[in-house]
């Protein structure tokens, strides 16, 4: 037989059972507060690489599949506090050799970027209102290739699903909170175990699908750090694409400021 319960034992169960309920819903996240979440963690486990060196080929295709291809070199710096540094120099063909790409990455207000032009022996500022340009003729804009700091954006989770290579992904929205972007959003699929994207979607500013960037072949490194061999931009509005193949990742060459400023562009070689 079951015994019944008491009046006071009847009460104490239905507090019990609201208490829980509160809690549950103090401690269940919002879409924005979850997709906050995954994008912290995605930064604090690409913390502590300090600086990067990484061999690279850009294959530009038009809408016909006609390709051209440039070769150059890549240096990052891990920056505390700010956003990370980096220097591209072109090596091929000849009409770019020794064109120089000079980026710093910031979290609140724009980034600075300069371009040295070997033909004209001088420096060109990249306006703030040009970020949304295409960075050497590529499908990559100059906004694209800067490093994605937490700050830069607001999120909103949408939901979990399969993506590339047999993965599970986090699909994470970003919503630009920097002027002169390109995009209304982006829509980030990210990796569970790895915490970096696979996929992203680029919306243009009519919130139409612009751009696919597809990154495949991770590797770790230092046990840590995973970073893609191969990353495929597709337009889909044009119809061309652009395809960025690393090799030759090193880690802790012991880069410096020193090597990231404006006169760093002009001794490029």
């Amino acid at each position: 037989m079951f015994k019944k319960l008491s009046l006071t034992g009847r009460l104490a169960g239905v507090l019990s059972g609201m208490s829980l309920v509160m809690s549950a819903s103090v401690f269940a996240m919002s879409p924005e507060e979850k997709g906050m979440e995954i994008v912290v963690e995605m930064d604090k486990r690409d913390m502590g690489w300090v600086d990067r060196t990484v061999d690279m080929e850009m294959i530009l295709r038009n809408a016909a599949g006609k390709e051209n291809v440039r070769k150059m070199r890549n240096f990052q710096l891990e920056v505390t506090g700010d956003g990370d540094k980096s220097l591209t120099i072109f090596d091929q063909p000849r009409d770019v050799k020794k064109t120089a790409f000079l980026s710093f990455t910031h979290s609140r207000v724009p980034d600075d970027q300069w371009l040295y032009l070997p033909a004209l022996k001088r420096v060109k500022r990249v306006s703030s209102a040009n970020k949304s340009g295409p960075f050497m003729g590529s499908e990559f804009a100059y906004e694209d290739i800067s490093s994605q700091e937490v700050d830069k954006y607001t999120y909103k989770f949408i939901g979990e699903e399969a993506c590339g290579e047999s993965s599970e992904c986090f699909v994470v929205e970003y919503y630009p909170q920097y002027e002169n972007s390109g995009y209304t959003r982006q829509l980030q699929w990210i990796d569970k175990e790895m915490y970096q994207a696979r996929k992203i979607e680029y919306y243009d500013r009519k919130d139409t699908l612009l751009k696919v960037l597809t990154l495949t072949g991770y590797q770790q490194y230092m046990d840590k750090y995973w970073r893609a061999d191969r990353m495929d931009m597709e337009n889909k509005q044009t119809g061309k694409s652009t395809t960025m193949i690393w090799k030759n990742n090193q880690f802790q060459t012991g880069l410096s400021e020193n090597d990231f400023n404006k006169n760093a562009l002009k001794r490029a070689r």
